[in-house]
């Protein structure tokens, strides 16, 4: 065999590596289908459904992180650890927690004053996590310790008997 076979040999083997190297990389860096990669983003966050990112819910952050690079650290009641989840998945740096969203649900929960409730149950359908418990027409009362603090029981109260206080 002549060198110039061997040198195109040798090149063409080259540049079939450099391809190889390329397209390996990128498939772990660049998401292939984006509705995939939403469905797997939207499996990490708590699907608490509290609007507190801005979004309606989760499916909808969800998509705004992989459509339109939104920010992934807008989800209080997931918390860091779905923020560091996210980078992960997503190839981007881990960011701490925004602070303007976290507040609402790190530093409060919903109490209901007991005295004035009226049972009417609007409260609890409109809790996203089930933190409500009672029956129609009886006094309800929230569970501490599930509630996320979005604030969503609030504006469906007719006699304004939730509050918002501050967990120490």
């Amino acid at each position: 065999m002549s060198t110039t076979i061997i040198s195109a040999i040798t090149l063409i083997a080259g540049i079939a590596l450099a391809a190889g190297a390329l397209l390996s990389f990128a498939d772990l860096r660049i998401p292939g289908n984006r509705e995939s990669l939403v469905e797997k983003a939207n499996g990490l966050l708590p699907q608490t459904q509290c609007a507190q990112c801005g979004y309606p819910g989760c499916r909808p952050y969800a998509s705004a992180i992989i459509n339109h690079h939104e920010s992934i650290n807008l989800c209080p009641p997931g918390g860091q650890e779905t923020v560091n989840q996210l980078a992960q998945l997503l190839g981007r740096d881990a960011l701490p927690l925004a602070e303007n969203t976290a507040r609402y649900m790190r530093d409060s929960k919903a109490l209901i004053d007991e005295d004035f409730c009226i049972g009417c149950t609007h409260c609890r359908d409109a809790c996203p996590v089930d933190a409500i418990i009672g029956a129609h027409q009886y006094m309800h009362t929230v569970i501490t310790s599930e509630c996320t603090g979005c604030e969503l029981c609030l504006p469906p109260c007719p006699v304004d008997c939730i509050n918002m206080v501050r967990i120490g």
